[in-house]
């Protein structure tokens, strides 16, 4: 018998645990170690920070669908990680040992890289939902007094659909409340042009969210480096092509959001020759790390290079769709692996994005991710925002009753016409 131990209680965490067992069966354990409670459907955080979801309606009790599928769960957060000994420890001292080690953390968010970034210091986040919670209590009290608004993801963000969706889902809530004429919206992001989305641009990104930026009267800054904040003011460096500044900004605002630099979680950090200088897990084709055999990982938490040198720095993104595929590619090479096979599957790393503009919305496909690609498009509709709600629903639904189809592939590719999934993207 084996011991499986997944590391996260989120997006990839909770469906690792879920296709694991279903691909090992009864004879092997599967625990998941997570820290708090509750699963959260991370991509529905932008519609709690303005109100259009309360957070009961996209959490659930991670512990009680999980053991319903007899999966133990350990509801506390990992201290640390000793892979020489095949165990983990938790903060409250619990050792909870494994013969192989799932790593599903997500990312600690950077926010002390900016002085003044943060719930903690002058801006809103949207990156977890109690953050999101936050959020929209600081938005109801903006509502009273209306103001300028700066949204935007920081030097080294790898994760810019959030900030865009946020920024438009603001612009449709302002407008439904007739207070958009009094609200000034600047984006400021460290892509090197609108729409490049940690990817060097999908199709005609920049062209389209130029227009819908303009159509909404939102301003923007690219190259923009976050200097500090402070209390109701930004100041952003813009930057040359050649890396110097250009231009400073100084940007009042009665309300901000920023996306901060993401690094590798303290637990995972600390173990020499499984991360990378910023934290994150290296790993080979088949998700695996090449120091530690027995350990795998997916979702935010492994490292990805860069799609291209920027003048400011900016991460590749790890989209859901690209999470549920390294999680099922993980499922079979444990089942490959403990049937005595070598692991051969792998990961398509395709990128697809679904974000929310409020009443519409843009999908963004790139097949792989990292250029030269297959299929690269970006199209903008009403339809986006319909999928995205449906979305949603299913992944909640799948968290509910431990289905482990991976819905991107079956559904969600072939509806934005996408028929062959490894002919167009196969992959990395």
């Amino acid at each position: 018998m084996a011991r499986i131990v997944v590391l996260g209680a989120g997006l990839g965490g909770m469906s690792a645990a879920y296709e694991i067992k279903a691909a090992l069966g009864a004879a092997h354990t599967v625990t998941v170690v997570g820290d708090g409670p509750r699963f959260s459907f991370t991509p529905s955080n932008p519609w709690v920070a303005v109100g259009w979801r309360r957070p009961d309606e996209m959490t659930l009790d991670a512990g009680t669908h999980l053991r319903k599928r007899g999966i133990e769960f350990v509801d506390e957060a990992a201290a640390e990680i000793r892979a020489a000994e095949n165990r983990l420890v938790t903060v409250s001292g619990r050792s909870v040992a494994y013969d192989y080690l799932v790593i599903t953390t997500g990312p600690r968010l950077a926010f002390d890289e900016v002085p003044g970034l943060g719930p903690s210091g002058h801006t809103q986040s949207v990156c977890t939902t109690p953050h999101a919670e936050q959020a929209w209590a600081a938005y109801q009290a903006f509502l009273k007094q209306p103001g300028p608004i700066v949204v935007g993801a920081a030097q080294g963000a790898s994760c810019f659909g959030p900030a865009y969706e946020f920024a438009m889902i603001l612009d449709a809530d302002l407008r439904k409340r007739k207070l958009r004429d009094r609200v000034p919206m600047t984006f400021v992001t460290s892509e090197p042009y609108v729409g490049h989305m940690g990817l060097g641009g999908v199709g005609d990104s920049k062209g389209l969210m130029e227009s819908e930026l303009r159509k909404r009267h939102i301003r923007w800054i690219t190259n923009a480096r976050i200097k500090e904040v402070r209390l109701a003011e930004m100041r952003v460096e813009e930057l040359d092509a050649q890396g110097k500044v250009a231009q400073e900004h100084v940007l009042p605002f009665a309300y901000s959001m920023v996306i901060p630099a993401f690094t590798g979680v303290d637990a995972v950090r600390g173990v020499e020759g499984l991360v990378n200088p910023r934290g994150f897990v290296l790993i080979d084709r088949h998700q695996r790390s090449p120091k530690f055999p027995n350990v795998f990982a997916a979702g935010v938490c492994v490292a990805i290079p860069p799609v291209e040198q920027t003048p400011v720095p900016t991460g590749a993104p790890k989209t859901g769709f690209m999470i549920e595929s390294m999680v099922t590619a993980i499922a079979a090479n444990l089942r490959d692996e403990l049937a005595g096979r070598p692991p051969a599957a792998e990961a398509t790393w395709n990128a697809v994005c679904l974000a929310d503009m409020g009443d519409t919305g843009a999908a963004f496909v790139a097949l792989p991710q990292i250029p030269p690609r297959n299929v690269t498009w970006t199209k903008i509709g009403k339809w986006v925002h319909v999928a995205k709600v449906a979305f949603e629903k299913y992944y909640l639904a799948k968290m509910r009753s431990g289905n482990t189809e991976p819905i991107y592939e079956k559904y969600i590719l072939k509806a934005l016409g996408i028929e062959r999934l490894k002919a167009a993207g196969g992959g990395r």
